[in-house]
This record gives structure tokens, sequence and C-alpha cells, in this order.
């Protein structure tokens, strides 16, 4: 069954599919985990110590996520205890130009991010 994959009308309507997609690929651990595959097919724990912070519910989740759409692989490695490893699909490397732009804008530009809460929050507390 085909279904389709056009946004009639507004890129934002609430029945689109890429807003969904985009949820579920452009969330902070998505974004972190795929940072880390770049380097290589990765264990579960070795993505979990590189991931200062994520609990393993939400590594677990992230993961099967990025599966389900695509973006990485799941391969199981048979030796005792079995292991699995992740890594990033030929679709999930596409995604990785547009992340480390983003990666750059945030350390470009976290000064002038910074100074712009610090005079909304000084602007806030005047008011």
């Amino acid at each position: 069954m085909r279904h389709d994959t056009s946004c009639a009308g507004s890129h934002f309507s609430v029945d689109c599919p890429s807003r969904l997609l985009f949820d579920q690929v452009a969330d902070k651990w998505s974004m972190m985990i795929m940072t880390v595959l770049h380097g290589g097919a990765t264990r579960f724990n070795d993505l979990k110590r590189r991931l200062e912070g994520v609990s393993q519910k939400s590594l677990s989740m992230t993961l099967k996520r990025l599966e389900r759409n695509g973006i990485i692989a799941r391969s199981v490695i048979a030796c005792t205890p079995p292991g699995v490893l992740y890594e990033l699909t030929p679709l999930g490397l596409t995604l990785l130009p547009p992340f480390q732009a983003i990666y750059r804008w945030a350390n470009e530009n976290m000064h002038a991010v910074e100074a712009a809460r610090n005079a909304y929050d000084r602007n806030i507390g005047s008011a």
C-alpha cells in the first residue's frame, strides 16, 4: 500500500508525514547518536558511555526510532554474551551535512545566543 507523502497546502499541517519524521530524527539524542555513529559501527554500551546524560530507556527508544526510519542499521554479533552494533545507513549519512551545519552554527553563535538570553531575562525581570 502506497501512502501519499506529499503535504497538500501547508507543510506544517498536522497530518503531514514530514512533520512526524522531523520530530523523530531532529531531537537532541538522535543528532548526537548519528554524530557518534559517523565514526563507525558502535555497540550499545559504547554509545551510552559517549552520550553523557542519556538514560538507557531514552537511548533504546531513540535507536529503535532511527532504525524504523531507515537512518541506522542494527546487527547482532554472535559472541558470548551476544552484542549489538549500530551504524548509519546510506540514508542516515545524508542527514550528517545538515546536522553538522547546525552544530557549527551553534558553536559559532553561542556567545550571541547567550547575550540575547541575558538581555531577554533582564527585560522580563524589569517588566
